[in-house]
């Protein structure tokens, strides 16, 4: 019986890399990065921010089985901010965002990006009316991303930022920023 059991595990141990390599190439390959993003809010005041962001980018069709178009990536990001107003406080966000490459508007090593998502973000400080520091992060952007001969690439993109609790406290003074993004994906 062990004899049978280990040779189950032995086949099973040669079997999966192969099944778990036929299924990646189905999907379009993973990629990480880092970003810098940058900007003030607009509404209320000006709030500057400051975010170091890690993020992959995978295929969507990887982790949501519904139709979509073709192409569409998945990014997956964490963000850390300070404000820079003069009093620094802290922000911490963990997003989704749904990310189409505009293929058709290519030229040469430049396509453009369309990206909207949400998250959630934990922010050291509060505007008046805002009723907590745990809110949703709806996002919205777009940019430009250069390809590398490296394999790498370099993004610029604007980004809309939102923070709010969505209505579900009393107060729910929103805080909307825009932001400029500089990236490097590996």
């Amino acid at each position: 019986m062990r004899i049978i059991i280990i040779a189950l595990l032995l086949g099973i141990s040669f079997i999966l890399p192969v099944c778990a390599q036929a299924q990646e190439s189905q999907y379009l390959p993973s990629r990480y990065g880092v970003a810098l993003l940058t900007g003030s809010s607009y509404d209320p005041g000006h709030i500057g921010m400051v975010i170091v962001q890690g993020h992959m980018v995978a295929d969507y069709k990887r982790f949501f089985a519904h139709r979509s178009p073709d192409g569409l990536r998945l990014k997956v990001e964490a963000n850390l901010g300070l404000t820079t107003n003069g009093r620094q406080r802290t922000m911490f966000s963990l997003d989704m965002l749904a990310l189409k490459y505009l293929d058709t508007w290519q030229f040469d090593t430049f396509t453009p990006y369309f990206e909207a998502g949400i998250g959630a973000i934990y922010t050291d400080f509060r505007v008046d009316g805002q009723g907590s520091r745990i809110n949703f992060n709806p996002q919205l952007g777009i940019g430009l991303q250069h390809q590398l001969q490296s394999g790498a690439a370099l993004t610029l993109g604007l980004r809309l930022h939102h923070i709010s609790n969505g209505n579900l406290l009393k107060d729910n003074r929103g805080v909307n920023s825009a932001l400029l993004m500089v990236g490097y994906l590996f």
